[in-house]
């Protein structure tokens, strides 16, 4: 755990020096804010004496996307980006036509803060904590739970912002990072239990987001992870836990009239512990969106 010990005495450092660059010189700059939230609904259903083998069915899928920034201090800037999403799906059965318990079909929590040591130097020194789970877990058919499993992502390193012009903006950071995921579960005797595994190596993310019209935006996340240490490595029956994961993320949104947008989302992940395959997410949805901020 030596790797552990070194990682958290840097974190402390960094802290320590985020604070004081925090208090001095604090600049009156507004908030830089933007949240959008939608909502999606599709709906079908058939009366008792339909005949043609149909099923009836509700889809639902609630979205959440805001960034916050501010310069705090002429040296130091905070940023949080977060990502919300939820949606079920309602299965009416074709025969008695009774409607079945519904099943997650998106589910999604990541909030992610970041904090630079804006130095005007080639890459600015940075702490970020990010959080990523999802509302529920129903992989077990007799019991559900609750953020879990959550992964929790310690990183510090130095970041460059390549371009950065209105809303448009590409940003990339490299550095050390410290992980860990933990998983609500049941023992072999049916009793609650919560496994934590840990690992630490390194990380590079590069977000990139586009303003290509009034109506139409692009972003893009795409994430790299190296694992040095695991804290299971001894009871591994592989190395798979080496393979470098992705996870790349790319939003496009169009406005259609004011409350209404079009929005086409896809996911690529790569994780050799989970498969040895990569695992593709792609969502298409129209509905009603409210832009708070």
């Amino acid at each position: 755990m030596k790797i552990v010990k070194t990682f958290e005495t840097i974190c402390v450092v960094l802290i320590l020096m985020v604070s004081r660059q925090g208090l001095n010189g604090a600049q009156a700059d507004p908030w830089s804010r933007s949240l959008d939230t939608d909502f999606t609904l599709t709906q079908n259903s058939y009366s008792d004496s339909w005949t043609g083998g149909e099923a009836g069915n509700i889809s639902w899928v609630w979205n959440a996307n805001g960034v916050f920034e501010k310069q705090i201090s002429r040296t130091f800037k905070f940023r949080n980006a977060t990502k919300l999403s939820f949606g079920q799906t309602h299965i009416q059965d074709k025969t008695t036509k009774n409607w079945a318990k519904p099943e997650k079909s998106t589910d999604l929590i990541d909030i992610e803060n970041l904090g630079l040591l804006t130095l005007d130097s080639f890459a600015d020194p940075f702490l970020g904590v990010r959080l990523e789970s999802q509302f529920l877990d129903a992989s077990l058919p007799d019991k559900n739970f609750y953020l879990s499993p959550a992964k929790i992502t310690e990183s510090v390193g130095g970041a460059k912002q390549i371009y950065k012009a209105d809303k448009n903006e590409l940003l990339t950071r490299f550095g050390f990072a410290l992980r860990q995921i933990i998983t609500q579960g049941i023992d072999s005797l049916g009793n609650d239990e919560t496994a934590t595994t840990n690992d630490s190596g390194f990380e590079s993310v590069t977000d990139l987001k586009l303003t290509l019209s009034e109506t139409l935006s692009f972003t893009s996340k795409l994430s790299l992870y190296k694992a040095l240490y695991f804290s299971e490595s001894d009871r591994a029956e592989n190395d798979n836990w080496k393979a470098v994961d992705i996870n790349w993320e790319n939003r496009v949104s169009a406005s259609v009239v004011k409350y209404v947008t079009v929005s086409l989302y896809t996911q690529l992940l790569f994780d050799k512990e989970i498969t040895l395959k990569g695992r593709f997410k792609q969502t298409l949805a129209l509905g009603l969106t409210y832009r708070m901020f």
